[in-house]
């Protein structure tokens, strides 16, 4: 008998799930297309200031875990549980939950406990802000070069952390943080929201 996924440790959990990266597929904009419309008929529009694709997904050409990663922001007034609750009610899994300093929740689907679904996605819940992956998502799209180079790093880090996600992200973090901070120069605070 499978265990369910909640009983498996993490490093089950990274040998169930490994770092698999693919080639583009340009059914991922099709399978956010619909994901999103699902998520605007199950939340209340109130609740939904904007709603994103992220992640290497997004970008045409350049290789990617084959996940489909959303970013919803909410007003600061949502009831997170009644949010939660209408998630969990329509297929997502509550993976993590961290409410200071800054609300960011992490919902998935497409995870079983035999391994991955055709269709994967993370969404990824916040207040409405600044978000630094829009910015590096845009940089990436508009700089081919930056893209190539981080599919580049992405292969090399396959290789030693395919079953430590944590380690894979980690080592991430500077190519990152250098070409968001250079996004942010390049268009300024194109995703900062302006005065209530």
């Amino acid at each position: 008998m499978s265990k369910e996924l909640f009983d498996m440790t993490l490093e089950e959990l990274w040998k169930l799930f490994p770092i698999i990266l693919k080639e583009h597929n340009s059914d991922y904009l099709t399978w956010y297309n619909i994901e999103k419309q699902e998520l605007l008929r199950i939340i209340d529009n109130q609740d939904i200031k904007r709603i994103n694709h992220i992640g290497s997904s997004c970008v045409k050409g350049l290789i990617s875990k084959p996940t489909v990663d959303i970013l919803l922001e909410i007003n600061s007034e949502t009831n997170i549980e009644q949010l939660t609750d209408k998630l969990k009610n329509n297929g997502w899994t509550l993976m993590s939950t961290k409410k200071s300093p800054i609300l960011n929740m992490s919902f998935n689907k497409g995870y079983t406990n035999k391994g991955f679904a055709k269709k994967v996605y993370h969404l990824h819940i916040r207040y409405y802000d600044n978000w630094n992956e829009l910015y590096f998502r845009d940089y990436l799209m508009e700089h081919e070069e930056v893209a190539s180079e981080y599919g580049e790093l992405k292969l090399r880090l396959q290789e030693k952390y395919k079953h430590n996600r944590d380690g894979y992200t980690q080592k991430k973090s500077d190519f990152i943080l250098k070409y968001t901070q250079k996004a942010k120069e390049e268009y300024g605070d194109k995703y900062k929201p302006g005065p209530v």
